[in-house]
This record gives structure tokens, C-alpha cells and sequence, in this order.
């Protein structure tokens, strides 16, 4: 892992990218930042805040949930997803708050994480961000940035809150799971936008995995760009060849032929043609055969 020095410059630069980071759920307090939280579990925080508004007017504190029927309830939170489960821990949420702590949410992480549907993610949330206590919440995206850049190691989102917040001081905690948290949802996704990231020269998967495969095509691409300038390097020396062995036969084809005319015998004028199939010889002119009328003829 990195330095202390490196991480809090990490989390320095990614502030700079991310300006005014901040959770992106809407509330006024820390009750109703607590509810938005429950909620968004297996949600998103754009749906939640589609919801909380006419949730929080019919539900303002923990004394108005917690005397919430559950069937109404369910009707409400039913778009942001498992809303039975949801709406069983945010009645018991709200009642445990009026019965054990006057309907106020505890500053406390111990006392947090022992109210139904409340686990140590969603105690850092409301302490950072509504209670001025720092805490350093760790979910999904700050357990893929911190990993990939190398400021963090592991998936147990316990261990990896515990390594940042070593290497970090108090007043930065709840700074740097904001700004990871958009970094995640922005640049840093599951197929990370590393060009746009602030951070790649410090990140340990850019440089150990991003540039190696850069690097890879681009040998690959001169490879490919050499190996077809060969082939038609060769291409083009079998076509000069094939050529040259062409004009080198028909130059020969050309020589044979003047060749053998030269060796013919030439006719003798005015021979008298020899009759085909005679090899040449004269032919006696044979007259009509003599019968006895010819003779008596002569006579």
C-alpha cells in the first residue's frame, strides 16, 4: 500500500476533480439522512430522493414512524426496492430511537449500529455528514477506488475504513469516501474512464494494468503494421520474378523458333512436285490393257 503522504495526496487531487463532494441524498437532518440511508440500500440515491419528500412530510421525526402503519408505509417505499425488509427497519429504527434515546439520533457509532437496519456504512453517513462527528463510510465504490489505486487492500469494508483512516487525519475521513464515492460513479467505474482520472499516475492498476496493455497493442499494431509490409514486400518480389521468368521463356520460346526455321531445306525452283505418298519416285504411265479387239485393230 501507499505512503500516508501519497494517500492524503490522493484524496487532495481527487477533491480537485470533485469539488464540493458530498453525499447526494437530500435531508435537513440527521433523522431524515438516517431514513434516506436505510433506503437506499439496493437503491439509488436519485430514486430515494424521489421518495423522501412526501415521505418526510408524513413521517417528520421518529415519534410520527415509528407509529407508522406498515402497509402505508410499504406503499411509499415500495420504488426503492426490497420494501418489506425496508419498511420493518425503519418502524423499529424510529421506535427503538423514541424508547431508548427521546427520538434524537445518538453522535455515537456503538449506539448507532445497534438500531434495526443501521450498520456501520450507514452510521459513518450520518455521523460525517449530519453530526459533525468524522467517519469514513466504505461501500462498493470506495472499496474499487481505494483498491485500484493502491491506497487500500482488501474487501472487507471494515479493514479497508480502518487502512484509510490510518493514513489519514480525522478531518479528512469523511472528504475521502465522498470523493471516492464519485470518483466511483464517475471516472473509476467497473470499466474505469482512466483518461479522465487525476489520480492514474499515482494508481496502481492504471500503471500495472492500463499501460501494460497499451503498451501491448501498440507492439501488436507494429507487428501487424511490419508483417504486412513484408507480405508485400514479398508479394511484390514474386510478382517481379514471375515476370522476369515470363519474358526469360518467351525470349527462348522466340530463339527456338527462328532456330528451327533456320535448319528447314528449302524447295528447289521449279521442281516438278512430287505426289503425296510417293516418296518422291516417278510414276510410270500405265495405258489401257490390251485386249483382243485392239489387236484385231492394229491389224
Amino acid at each position: 500500500m501507499k505512503s500516508a503522504q501519497t494517500t492524503r495526496t490522493v484524496i487532495e487531487t481527487l477533491s480537485e476533480q470533485h469539488p464540493n463532494a458530498d453525499t447526494e441524498l437530500h435531508y435537513r437532518n440527521a433523522f431524515e439522512l438516517l431514513v434516506a440511508t436505510i433506503l437506499s440500500a439496493q437503491s439509488t440515491d436519485q430514486r430515494v430522493n424521489i421518495v423522501t419528500p412526501s415521505l418526510f412530510e408524513r413521517y417528520p421525526d421518529a415519534a410520527a414512524l415509528a407509529r407508522a402503519a406498515t402497509a402505508d408505509l410499504e406503499r411509499q417505499i415500495v420504488s426503492t426496492g426490497f420494501f418489506r425488509q425496508k419498511s420493518k427497519a425503519l418502524i423499529g429504527m424510529a421506535q427503538t430511537l423514541v424508547a431508548e434515546h427521546g427520538g434524537q439520533v445518538p453522535a455515537d457509532m456503538e449506539k448507532l449500529i445497534e438500531l434495526p437496519g443501521v450498520g456501520r456504512k450507514t452510521a459513518n453517513v450520518v455521523l460525517g455528514h449530519a453530526l459533525g462527528v468524522p467517519g469514513l463510510p466504505v461501500d462498493r465504490h470506495v472499496l474499487r477506488v481505494s483498491n485500484r489505486i493502491g491506497i487500500a487492500e482488501g474487501d472487507d469494508p471494515v479493514a479497508v475504513e480502518a487502512q484509510l483512516c490510518a493514513r489519514l487525519p480525522r478531518e479528512m475521513w469523511t472528504l475521502a469516501s465522498d470523493v471516492q464515492i464519485l470518483h466511483g460513479r464517475r471516472i473509476c467505474r467497473p470499466k474505469p474512464l482512466c483518461e479522465q482520472c487525476s489520480v492514474r499516475d499515482d494508481c496502481d492498476y492504471y500503471r500495472l494494468v492500463v499501460a501494460r496493455e497499451g503498451a501491448t497493442k501498440t507492439r501488436a499494431t507494429k507487428n501487424t503494421k511490419t508483417t504486412k509490409k513484408s507480405l508485400a514486400t514479398e508479394d511484390t518480389k514474386i510478382t517481379k520474378k514471375g515476370l522476369a521468368t515470363k519474358a526469360t521463356n518467351a525470349t527462348k520460346a522466340t530463339k527456338a523458333t527462328q532456330a528451327t526455321q533456320a535448319t528447314r531445306p528449302r524447295s528447289t525452283a521449279g521442281a516438278k512436285p512430287t505426289k503425296p505418298g510417293l516418296s518422291g519416285k516417278a510414276v510410270r504411265q500405265v495405258g489401257p490393257r490390251s485386249g483382243p479387239a485392239t489387236r484385231r485393230a492394229r491389224r
